[in-house]
């Protein structure tokens, strides 16, 4: 059961690759930062080891769950541990409130990872890298990201809302200025 940074990331790094500039690497040392500001923010007591693996793998759990669990099953990791680290992972995604402390964690830390002006450059960055107008973007963030962002923990509500807060405004005064 003992992995190292190297391992991990020579198994992650291909799944990141190829993903746009908001989902590559660089957005999991992001979303690591943000749960390490919620570790200390909450002092939880956590598998700090199966989160950072759940962190590491929330990218491509949706597509290549199997392949995890058999690199883990590899790494020594017994089937009960492989089933919680893949948890963690799902929960991280998910509208519904996760049941594990972890889960909580990355969930929130996935919303918030680059703080409360990151949903509008991330929409609109993703949005331009998947060959959408500028409108078509718009009207994303409209349906699919205002108001949208929940977090779970105590600790990260009152970000999540200043966040949302901040979409908001970002979205009514773009909305006023740009004739669609």
């Amino acid at each position: 059961m003992k992995i190292n940074k190297n391992e991990i990331e020579q198994f992650i790094s291909p799944y990141y690759k190829n993903k746009d500039i908001m989902h590559n690497m660089r957005h999991i040392e992001l979303i690591k930062k943000k749960t390490d500001e919620i570790l200390k923010l909450g002092n939880y007591t956590v598998n700090y080891k199966y989160l950072m693996l759940a962190m590491c793998f929330h990218g491509f759990i949706y597509s290549d769950e199997n392949r995890i669990r058999q690199w883990l099953a590899e790494h020594g990791f017994c089937d009960e541990d492989v089933d919680l680290i893949i948890k963690i992972a799902w929960e991280s995604q998910r509208c519904e409130t996760p049941e594990t402390i972890e889960g909580k964690i990355l969930h929130d830390a996935h919303i918030l990872e680059g703080g409360k002006t990151y949903a509008v450059v991330k929409t609109l960055i993703t949005g331009s890298v998947r060959g959408q107008t500028l409108n078509e973007t718009l009207e994303f963030m409209k349906k699919s990201v205002l108001n949208q962002s929940r977090c779970f923990l105590p600790e990260t509500q009152q970000m999540c809302s200043e966040m949302n807060k901040y979409t908001d405004e970002f979205y009514k005064s773009i909305m006023k200025e740009v004739d669609f």
